[in-house]
């Protein structure tokens, strides 16, 4: 009789499984304590990580900033691995983004002194909602925010007070415009970007008691020179070879709820199945027919897949979809239905060579609301809730554009002819030559189009989760609780951005739920380096 280490299984190599992979082997893998084995469905490590090329520039696919570096983990291995530099230009690494054009859908462009104001008013209103202790809103907001539900309620009884109180509906500078017609959609534009920060389709659906407990590290926000894959490989680069296994899709998890044994041997479960499966309280099934045997399984798959495998959990189909056998205990699904998780897509368009174009600027677009009649019929639905459009750094000719929501996953379904067809139609909209100031900006050409596809990618189905209206942060507490028994402790684990009640959303939350659940399993196992 062979007596077996104890065997933890990670489904997914992103942020928060690399890190507990990391943790767990340094600590307790390595000096023979355990196990440790990563299966990843994909062919890449990384998760929502994802450092690309286009046009001759390094971009990313997906994560982007390290959000405060003032106590973030991604900054301080960012720093130690020197990834913080590069002799390349690498995104938004100049901050000439502090100096946008804000330009009407008709070619206006518009005067500061109408757009700071609004853009001054919105983010004063975010940081109250926030719990910013310095921020200052107009009178008589705090006084009238009875059965306030959602940030975006929040918001739009906050541009009510200040209208109110500037009462003014005289035009001022450009067009024949409604000066508070023309302050909504400056205000709308600066909701539009704060949906890309949220993955909220519709800031109505995004909590406003959880805005004021989501932390924020202190410092400024900063991309980082190598790409953000390089905290991925740092990661994984303590890991032996054979750790990680790629191109392996999990069908099901089966586990013990109520009971479950742990004998001292391992035996053979059949043909395409590992040796230990019939020992071990917890058993993958993955897509290709195997099956791997486990003592302790963390999963950190996105709340997205979370979501479709208890939608799909009362069929018998081999559908692909993730799911546990016997489905989840009903808090863990109440709480998985709850949450919000939405899709952010990135669009990068490639300029076409113009000697006459010295840069293209950091492009702030404000569209007309519906009931507007300037609207410009030829632009799209799906790209009037975008904010902007700029150049990756400064004189780049790779211009780059943010999706939330509806027109997120309308973005993906289009033919990249399509995409450079109406944005080519929509930037000549703004790029024309009505300027209330004269300075017209040249027109520009694009050579082609890549975009993300969070949405539609089976192993992600979305981008990053919130805390919905009708939720709250106690439901990513009920999501990170362990699935465990008297007589099998600690079978199954979560982590992911979606299991940490105040920094979710962000790589540095996955980083910290992964390290959590390696913490959890060497206090299990008593490893001294917790």
């Amino acid at each position: 009789m062979v007596i077996k280490k104890p065997r933890i299984v990670i489904i997914g190599a992103g942020m928060a499984g690399l890190t507990a992979a990391n943790k767990l082997y340094k600590s307790g893998a390595k000096n023979g304590a355990f196990e440790v084995c990563v299966v990843e469905g994909g062919n890449r490590i990384g998760g929502r990580i994802n450092t690309s090329e286009f046009g001759g520039d390094r971009i990313e696919m997906g994560a982007t900033w390290i959000h405060g570096i003032g106590g973030s983990p991604v900054h301080k291995i960012a720093q130690e691995i020197g990834s913080l530099e590069s002799e390349k230009p690498w995104e938004c690494m100049n901050g000439f983004l502090d100096d946008p054009i804000t330009i009407d859908e008709n070619g206006y462009v518009l005067n500061p002194s109408l757009v700071d104001p609004i853009s001054n008013l919105f983010f004063s209103l975010m940081d109250f909602a926030q719990g910013k202790k310095k921020s200052v809103v107009p009178d008589g907001i705090e006084e009238n925010l009875g059965g306030i539900t959602s940030v975006g309620s929040f918001l739009e009884k906050g541009l009510e007070s200040y209208q109110k109180l500037k009462s003014r509906n005289e035009v001022n500078g450009c067009g024949d415009w409604n000066r508070k017609s023309l302050e909504k959609s400056i205000f709308a534009m600066h909701e539009n970007t704060q949906r890309t920060f949220t993955a909220a389709n519709d800031l109505h659906n995004l909590d406003y008691i959880a805005e004021s407990e989501y932390v924020m590290f202190p410092g400024e926000e900063i991309t980082i020179a190598k790409g953000y894959s390089s905290i991925i490989e740092s990661l994984a680069s303590v890991l032996p070879s054979g750790v990680i296994q790629l191109g392996k899709k999990v069908h099901d998890i089966e586990w013990h709820p109520e009971c479950g044994s742990n004998s001292d041997s391992d035996s053979d479960s059949g043909s395409g199945s590992d040796p230990g499966s019939g020992s071990r309280p917890v058993k993958i099934h993955f897509l290709d027919g195997t099956t791997m045997s486990a003592d302790h399984v963390i999963v950190t798959v996105s709340l997205g897949v979370l979501k479709a495998g208890i939608a799909d959990s009362d069929s018998d189909s081999n559908s692909g979809i993730f799911k546990f056998n016997p489905p989840l205990p009903s808090y863990k699904i109440e709480a998985i239905s709850r949450l919000g998780y939405g899709v952010v897509n990135k669009l990068f368009l490639k300029l076409s060579p113009d000697p006459d174009l010295d840069r293209f600027p950091f492009l702030q677009m404000v569209f007309h609301k519906s009931e507007d009649q300037l609207k410009n019929p030829k632009i799209p639905w799906w790209i009037r809730k975008t904010s902007s459009l700029s150049p990756i750094y400064e004189k780049s000719s790779v211009l780059l554009s943010w999706f939330a929501g509806d027109e997120a996953h309308k973005l993906e379904a289009l033919p990249d002819e399509v995409i450079l067809d109406e944005v080519s139609t929509t930037i000549s909209s703004f790029l024309s030559f009505k300027k209330c100031n004269g300075n017209a900006i040249k027109s520009c050409k694009f050579d082609k189009v890549l975009k993300s596809r969070w949405g539609s990618d089976p192993l992600f189905m979305g981008s990053y989760s919130f805390i919905a209206v009708g939720s709250s942060s106690k439901d990513m507490d009920s999501l990170a609780e362990p699935l465990t028994n008297g007589s099998s402790p600690l079978q199954i684990l979560f982590a992911g951005e979606a299991t940490h009640r105040t920094h979710y959303s962000t790589t540095h939350g996955a980083y910290f739920s992964g390290l959590r659940e390696a913490n959890r399993l060497l206090e299990h196992y008593n490893c001294i380096d917790v």
